[in-house]
């Protein structure tokens, strides 16, 4: 059973990487830099988290671009981070390389797409419909759909849904109409939803102005870089905030409320 065993100090040299664990996507050199240089301004704000396959055996599982991070680190300064705070895991291989997975997923800058390959990956791995939801904080209803829409998704669709050029939902029902087709009529009703959304994009409909997840990154890193930083709001910029986020029936009143009240929050 996948269980966090304790908090450590343990020696940097000590983390190795398995080769069944590996990220999932490329380091990036200029998230490297960043961290980097947060890290020797902050320290490590956020343990790294390590699978203890055996006493004193550690395997890095989460926190790779922070790791990237502190070897670069050392290189430069010899002697610094000589010991590190993790966060030290228990399990089965199988349920650490799905913390993997579900750490990748977690990140305020993953697409709704990455989420979707961890639920698929998951399902390939013969793991219940009701243990990937238990483990994944969601319910079982929202991963039956996952696994029935998602694997077989046109990709052009993917890519917009990856872009936020049109919504989960919309793409269940575009997908549910395909799977409803009758056959050998599957491609034309691909194609005539993929017109239909082509159409509405050139139609100049007012772009999004900030999603959740946007708003949730910026303000992770506000606080990053202010720990104490506070906002003076009156209600009224709470409920721009909202109609912004909820991104239908907003106005220049709210984005300005938005941009006054919330420095940062809009470009």
């Amino acid at each position: 059973m996948l269980t966090t065993k304790r908090y450590d100090y343990v020696p940097f040299d000590s983390i190795g990487e398995h080769p069944a664990l590996s990220n999932h996507r490329p380091i990036n050199d200029r998230k490297v830099a960043h961290y980097a240089e947060d890290i020797q301004k902050n320290g490590l704000l956020e343990p790294l988290v390590v699978w203890e396959r055996k006493h004193g055996e550690f395997f890095l599982v989460g926190g790779f671009h922070r790791m990237a991070a502190l070897r670069l680190i050392r290189e430069k300064r010899p002697g610094y981070f000589d010991r590190v705070d993790v966060r030290v895991v228990t399990g089965e291989l199988d349920e650490i390389q799905a913390l993997v997975l579900k750490l990748n997923a977690d990140r305020l800058d993953a697409k709704i797409t990455d989420f979707f390959d961890t639920v698929i990956l998951l399902n390939n791995a013969n793991w219940s419909r009701e243990r990937i939801a238990d483990f994944l904080d969601r319910s079982v209803a929202s991963i039956e759909e996952i696994v029935r829409y998602a694997p077989g998704m046109d990709v052009r669709l993917r890519k917009l849904l990856e872009e936020g050029k049109v919504t989960w939902a919309r793409a269940k029902s575009i997908c549910r109409a395909i799977l409803a087709a009758e056959p050998g009529k599957e491609k034309a009703v691909t194609e005539k939803a993929l017109a239909a959304l082509r159409r509405e994009a050139e139609a100049g409909a007012p772009p999004r102005p900030l999603s959740y997840r946007t708003a949730t990154r910026k303000l992770a890193e506000q606080i990053r870089k202010r720990p104490r930083a506070s906002y003076t709001v009156a209600a009224e910029d709470l409920l721009s905030l909202l109609v912004l986020l909820h991104g239908k029936s907003f106005d220049e009143t709210h984005v300005d409320r938005v941009r006054r009240a919330f420095p940062g929050l809009l470009n």
